[in-house]
């Protein structure tokens, strides 16, 4: 399949080449080029935002109702393409062709449940006049925003466009869609697909160097941007954004922990769920379990527990039925994964590692042994960062006010997980964790309910994704006073 795929920019309802095109690297075999993606120059960037703003009157002017129909019409096929796509994601990924396959299938899931809030889009609430005080009634409705730009990640790039692309469209929003550098294939493919089948210019696609695309952020005309990333990323956006005033909706790293209370059950079913938090999609997702806190009397067996299921590993390619984990997207990426774990090992830290570095055409890929640090010091990197690759530290303790000082003691707050046998152990440590999602005995993306709003405290973000208040995070109010004769005239007394 290599150097099969081609993308182009999708603007105004028209494909568009360009003369430059972007080389996508496949990260398990160097030197091979999955395919090429449209290398869009800052004037096909502005057309893309002009042709948003032209076709967004007539989109804001239909009913939520009507837009949620054009919308489910245009959703039609597209599972027609989904074993393609997957395959084209995890070549370009990296990641497992099953988790390539569920990220098509999570954009549709996220679709339908956007479009079931149609009936609230518009929802308003009436203030009365008060006699003596206030001499108006009040209607308080919604309103769109205008032009919205969304910027997606390599990891999750399909499924985590289906948190934001249908809230904003629903909402009445025209949007330009920005898929990851280095992993665009799938993702341009899809949304064109999606595009061709909604009014010119509603929905558009530009793929192209950070450079050309500023604007996405700094162009008047860009109401919002939609980005989920790093934390370095995200200050770079909302940089970029202050200068047009452009709002910003801010999806970013996490350093998740997972506390492991002294009664939390321990059997298959919830290390195999706490195996899958840490190591799908390779340690890439943003909300995995990222620090794990136990009490010191189940340490050897959550340990084990992990050492048993990290045995089985396969490293491997994507596309291989046996790989269980792929590489790592990018060799920065590697690189840093690989000097926490060599900074772990040099303080003394227990590191268990697991796997085969695969050989042949993906010798030199980005692999990395999947790897457990075993109490290691607070203060290292492996700790107080987020790894995002497939190891993880675990730590003891042993009070419940000393696991949840711990697990709040960092700069992210997106979410975390308490496993206890005790519903209200589980509620009291939950409701203490400074963070914007919390699972109870599960973590991890495979177990998100895709209705709760989602997004992180501190450093993790700004803004919530998903629900209703998914959808009010692309509009704002707009009131409407009128005078009431009746009220207007008991003041002049």
């Amino acid at each position: 399949m290599s150097n099969s795929v081609t993308t182009a920019l999708f603007i105004g309802g028209k494909e568009r080449q360009t003369a430059e095109k972007m080389a996508i690297a496949d990260p398990a075999k160097p030197g091979v080029t999955v395919g090429y993606a449209a290398s869009a120059t800052p004037q096909d960037v502005s057309d893309a935002v002009a042709a948003a703003k032209a076709a967004y009157p007539a989109w804001a002017a239909l009913t939520p109702q009507q837009r949620a129909e054009k919308m489910m019409a245009a959703l039609k096929g597209i599972d027609t393409h989904r074993d393609e796509d997957a395959a084209i994601l995890s070549q370009e990924n990296g990641k497992i062709r099953k988790e390539a396959w569920v990220d098509s299938l999570v954009l549709e899931l996220r679709w339908k449940l956007a479009l079931s809030h149609a009936d609230e889009v518009n929802a308003t609430k009436v203030l009365p006049p008060v006699p003596g005080a206030i001499p108006v009634q009040t209607t308080v409705g919604y309103q769109p925003l205008g032009v919205v730009s969304i910027i997606v990640p390599f990891n999750w790039p399909v499924a985590i466009l289906g948190a934001a692309l249908p809230h904003a469209l629903l909402a009445g929003n025209t949007v330009v869609v920005k898929p990851p550098l280095t992993a665009p294939l799938a993702t341009a493919r899809i949304v064109q697909r999606i595009a061709e089948q909604l009014p010119p210019g509603v929905l558009n696609v530009v793929t192209g160097p950070d450079a050309n695309m500023t604007a996405l952020t700094r162009n008047p005309d860009v109401a919002k941007v939609c980005f989920t990333g790093s934390v370095n990323g995200g200050k770079r956006i909302m940089e970029l954004a202050s200068g047009s005033l452009t709002r910003v909706t801010l999806e970013l790293g996490g350093n998740d922990p997972a506390i492991f209370l002294q009664d939390a059950i321990i059997d298959d079913t919830h290390l195999d769920r706490l195996f899958g938090a840490i190591y799908d999609t390779t340690g890439q997702i943003c909300m995995n379990a990222k620090r794990l806190y136990v009490h010191k009397s189940r340490m050897d067996e959550v340990v084990n527990g992990l050492v048993a299921r990290l045995k089985k590993v396969k490293l491997g390619y994507g596309l291989d039925p046996d790989t269980t984990m792929g590489p790592l997207h990018s060799p920065a990426q590697k690189k840093f994964v690989e000097e926490l774990i060599k900074e772990a090992k040099e303080s003394g830290a227990q590191v268990l590692e697991f796997g085969e570095l695969p050989g042949g055409e993906l010798a030199g890929g980005n692999f990395v042994r999947p790897a457990i640090v075993v109490n290691p010091d607070p203060k290292l990197r492996i700790v107080t960062e987020e790894q995002f690759g497939p190891v993880i530290p675990v730590i003891p303790f042993e009070t419940e006010e000393e696991a949840i000082r711990m697990a709040n003691d960092t700069w992210a707050g997106l979410s975390g997980s308490v496993w206890t046998a005790d519903l209200q152990a589980a509620n009291r440590v939950a409701s203490q964790l400074v963070c914007g999602y919390v699972w109870v005995n599960d973590h991890g993306a495979t177990r998100l309910d895709l209705r709760a709003p989602f997004g992180g405290m501190k450093a993790s973000g700004i803004g919530r994704e998903q629900g209703i208040e998914g959808i009010r995070a692309f509009q704002d109010t707009r009131s409407i006073a009128h005078l009431d004769a009746e009220a207007l005239a008991s003041m002049a007394h």
